[in-house]
């Protein structure tokens, strides 16, 4: 008779898309999951992805477009922010859920099996719903404002990929660290709170000093949100500010699949 013996694989693995894609149903499942828990049993329901943004935008424009006269490149504050708004609440939510999604399901995690990488993206892509409808609200500012978009717009998906690999590589990063230091749910808050005030949502890079701006320019979300706002507003696209951070938006992702993969054997262990 023949024996087959199964053991734990070490070191760094590849991830299995092919395992990936037989699971697609699942996936799907636990995003709707993640949508209908989000605004379930709530007053306003989905109405939350419109006033969270809104109203932070509103409160940023008194504090420091009004109190602080934080420069906007010369365009309203409100719209200045917003655009930048846009896709940091997209990260930071992203960031929240992606971290705890391991934690959330340990009983999933300890009684079947299935790609844990599953969960992190659950959650990721969960908050894409939140995602296009803040951007029925930019589109709303724009033509409040009477801005139209230049050529440039064709270049936004380089940056929306930009920003789903920077999201999709911390992401992993925090949810596999999560299961062990559970430090990490705590520190969470705190974290995203201060990478806020390292890209330049409330205030533009202009305020950067020269000798600091290429180290500052590998936040990827630097890139991101001045290459956002760049091409709604039809200026030109400030590429030295995004080709650095997508070099570390990539490299994150590259590191956050196989870090993923290489605490994935002791998930179930410690969950």
């Amino acid at each position: 008779m023949k024996t087959t013996i199964i053991e734990p694989s070490k070191g760094w693995r590849l991830i299995d898309f092919n395992e990936l894609w037989k699971y697609k149903d699942l996936l799907y499942f636990l995003t709707v999951r993640g949508i209908k828990a989000r605004y379930a049993q709530s007053i306003l329901g989905i109405g939350w992805a419109i006033i969270q943004p809104l109203f932070t935008t509103l409160v940023f424009t008194v504090v420091f477009g009004n109190l602080a006269k934080v420069d906007s490149d010369g365009m309203p504050y409100i719209l200045f922010s917003y655009l930048a708004l846009w896709p940091w609440s997209y990260f930071s939510g992203t960031l929240t859920d992606s971290a705890n999604s391991l934690v959330a399901n340990a009983g999933m995690i300890t009684k079947v099996y299935f790609p844990r990488l599953i969960l992190p993206l659950s959650a990721i892509f969960s908050k894409l719903l939140d995602f296009m409808i803040s951007f029925v609200i930019l589109l709303g500012l724009l033509i409040y404002f009477q801005v139209l978009p230049g050529w440039e717009i064709i270049f936004l998906p380089v940056l929306l990929v930009q920003l789903l690999l920077t999201s999709l590589g911390i992401g992993m990063i925090l949810s596999a660290m999560a299961v062990q230091y559970r430090d990490v749910k705590y520190a969470l808050s705190f974290i995203v709170q201060l990478l806020l005030y390292a890209a330049p949502v409330v205030y533009s890079t202009m305020a950067v000093p020269e000798v600091w701006r290429f180290v500052y320019s590998l936040n990827p979300m630097v890139g991101v949100i001045e290459g956002i706002r760049a091409m709604f507003l039809a200026r030109e696209v400030p590429w030295e500010w995004v080709w650095p951070g997508s070099l570390v938006s990539i490299g994150l992702f590259t590191f956050g699949l196989f870090y993923f993969r290489k605490m994935e054997k002791v998930f179930a262990d410690v969950a």
